[in-house]
């Protein structure tokens, strides 16, 4: 048992050039997958979050829900239909999508949050007009494409403490538009907006793979590219991808894709030397700086 404390000790002493790295940065992470359904893994995502408050970080949450979404509109008889892998969204499924997104998952979050000892507060992309889109594909009906972003609200809100949990629900140029937006990509223009130190993309698998299966750790915007191009990359990997070189391109410093499914990921990818998942950043370091992992600057 000594030996417990001394270690657990010992991680917190070398957690703490992590923690002065990332103090006063914001954080933008996109929660979603099978974690979002399990009450445990929930709360466990909950004190993450937390923690990571209470070290100075700015934590902002958005969030998915597709298999919610697709079990309300069972319930009310609706048909789920898909184009290409992407849900069509009409008038009548904007509807429910708002209700399961902006309620029922964004107030689970708050609740999971605020109950692990935080300050949460949730909001949807219509508050503030944060994020106005316009339609992304006509085949897809009221899938949102965000063209204007107003993060103002963001911002006062971690300034005074609270922690952002973000529905992907937008509002559109016109009066009385709803749209939905991919959780990838709400997170993505949010934090290009706020051009936030991290991105980070929980998902369900462990990163960006190359063509042995292996996960990189570190990657360039050029090499995402190549591997695209050269089928590398391929399925569902493509957006979250090309998400994250969006991202960088609008001025985050880093993504990471790491697999939500481990235990307290993004505690690993932030305060270890070892990191998590996939980080892709523009630039190679200058200079590792003491304590800080190989890759991950903070230059």
């Amino acid at each position: 048992m000594t030996r417990d404390f001394a270690a657990a000790a010992a991680t917190l002493s070398e957690a703490l050039p992590y923690m002065q790295r990332y103090s006063g940065a914001v954080v933008v992470v996109k929660f979603g997958g099978n974690a979002m359904g399990d009450e445990a893994e929930m709360a466990k995502f909950a004190s993450d979050i937390v923690l990571m408050k209470q070290v100075g970080i700015h934590p902002v949450v958005v969030h998915g829900g597709g298999p919610m979404i697709n079990d309300l509109l069972g319930k009310l008889g609706i048909e789920s239909r898909f184009v290409r892998g992407k849900r069509v969204t009409t008038k009548e499924t904007v509807e429910v999508v708002e209700m399961v997104l902006s309620g029922l998952v964004n107030k689970r979050i708050v609740q999971a949050i605020n109950d692990a000892g935080g300050r949460a507060i949730g909001i949807s992309g219509k508050d503030d007009d944060l994020m106005v889109c316009e339609v992304d594909d006509p085949e897809l009906g009221f899938v949102g494409k965000p063209v204007e972003m107003n993060v103002q609200i963001i911002r006062d809100l971690y300034q005074a403490g609270l922690i952002p949990v973000i529905a992907p629900v937008a509002t559109g140029m016109e009066d009385n538009e709803t749209f939905n937006v991919n959780g990838d990509t709400a997170a993505g223009a949010i934090a290009g907006a706020l051009q936030a130190d991290r991105l980070l993309l929980l998902t369900d698998v462990s990163g960006v793979k190359d063509g042995a299966g292996e996960v990189i750790t570190q990657m360039t915007p050029d090499q995402v590219r190549s591997m695209i191009a050269d089928g590398t990359i391929a399925g569902g990997m493509i957006p979250k991808t090309e998400t994250a070189l969006k991202a960088i391109e609008d001025g985050v410093r880093a993504v990471v894709i790491l697999d939500g499914r481990v235990p307290n990921a993004t505690l690993l990818e932030l305060f270890t030397e070892h990191g998590a998942g996939s980080l892709i950043r523009s630039t190679e370091p200058r200079v590792k700086p003491r304590g800080l992992r190989q890759g991950d600057s903070g230059l």
